[in-house]
Parts: structure tokens; sequence; C-alpha cells
């Protein structure tokens, strides 16, 4: 009861410290302020991507929805490639196009098909869904950088912060309540603010990471389906 009474009156005799955020970062130091920043400008970078990639990816799976419709709805591929073109929008039409693509350019003057076709259409193929595997994970490795490096970068700020604050009190010979309270708190806030960036980066790391194996598995399975239609073609 006396330590709890002691507490008690040396928080009542403290004067009025603002603990706003801004305030905080005010009278941080400038290495915690540079920390604060850099955390603030990590948060909001990977916000910026999650949801670019969110948008992307919504647009990837309509653009899916919308290929398979038309590629099996029995219209001649000749006339799908066409309508197409060389230079399509969508994911699966790209791949698609890869594969027509090596498929015309290996037919002779004469209607015959050079050897080898199997396997060079199978590469271009493979080759177009690698690209577009590369861009589905842009901004990915991102995501995993702030994730891992946030509450280090949070901690770090948080030690000098504290260390300043011992100072403080060895400077001041005072280890009253208002001398130790604004750099402790000072300090804490660059490990919040590293939690802050960190947790929704990891999380959505995971999840869009899944996704974006989930795309390409779904592109890996088509150009495995039509490579077994072209060989049909060639057996036949």
């Amino acid at each position: 009861m006396m330590v709890e009474a002691l507490i008690l009156k040396a928080i009542a005799a403290t004067p009025e410290i603002d603990f706003s955020f801004w305030a905080l970062f005010v009278r941080a130091t400038i290495t915690v302020k540079i920390v604060i920043l850099l955390l603030i400008g990590a948060s909001f970078w990977a916000w910026s991507i999650i949801i670019q990639r969110h948008l992307v990816f919504n647009s990837a799976r309509r653009d899916v929805v919308r290929f398979d419709r038309a590629f099996w709805s029995g219209e001649p591929l000749d006339e799908l490639y066409q309508q197409l073109g060389q230079n399509p929008r969508g994911r699966s039409a790209k791949i698609f196009v890869a594969g027509m693509k090596e498929w015309e350019q290996s037919q002779r003057a004469d209607g015959g098909l050079i050897a080898g076709i199997q396997s060079r259409v199978d590469r271009s193929m493979d080759v177009a869904v690698s690209r577009e595997a590369e861009k589905l994970q842009s901004g990915l490795t991102v995501l995993a950088t702030v994730g891992s490096t946030a509450p280090f970068v949070g901690l770090f700020g948080t030690v000098w912060g504290i260390m300043n604050a011992f100072i403080e009190i060895a400077q001041q010979q005072n280890t009253n309540l208002a001398v130790v309270a604004p750099g402790i708190a000072e300090a804490l806030l660059a490990t919040g603010l590293g939690l802050l960036a960190a947790i929704p980066a990891v999380v959505f790391y995971n999840k869009l990471n899944a996704d974006c194996d989930r795309l390409v598995a779904g592109y890996e399975s088509f150009a495995d389906e039509f490579s077994t239609i072209l060989s049909r073609q060639l057996d036949s």
C-alpha cells in the first residue's frame, strides 16, 4: 500500500505531458524520427502493393474465366487465335497465343510440319507461363522484406530511444516519472510502428503468394491441356 501511495503521489505531482503521436514524434531524437518516417513509408508502400496486387489478381481471375469460356466453346482454335491477335490482353490468352504462334511457324510451305513441333510448342508455352508468373509475383518480395525487417527497424529505434532516455536521466540525476515517461513512450512508439507495418505485410504476403500460386498452377494446367490437344491432332 505504501508503494502504491508513493506511485500515485508521483503521478499526481507530475506535470501534464502531451503523449499524442505528433508530440512524441517532435520530442524524439533525429535517429528515432528517421526510424519512424521509414516505418511509416514502408507501411504505406506495403499497403499500396497489397491493394494493387488484389486488383491484378481479381482481373487475372476474370480473364481466366472469360478465356476458358471462349476456348471450350467449340470454336475452332485457328479462329480463336485470329480473334485474339498477336498481343492479347489476358494472361491465359497470351499462353495460348504463344503455343499457336509456334504451331503456325512450324508449318512448312507444303502443308507439313517441321519435326519436333510438340517440344517447341511446350517450351513456348512454358516460357509464357514463367513470364506471366513473374509479373504476378511483382511486389511480393517487398511485402516479405517489410514483414521480416520492420520489427527489427522498430526495435532499433526503441533501443536508441531508451538509451537516450537513460542518458537524460543521468544528466538530470532525476528518476521522476516526468523525466522517464516521455523518453520511454517515444522509444516504444518505434516498436509499435514496426509491428504495425510488419503484421499486415506478413499476413497479406502469405495470402497473395497462395493466390499467385493458384493462378500459375491454373496456367500450367491449361498449357498441359492445350499441349494434349495439339498432340492428339499430330497423332491423327
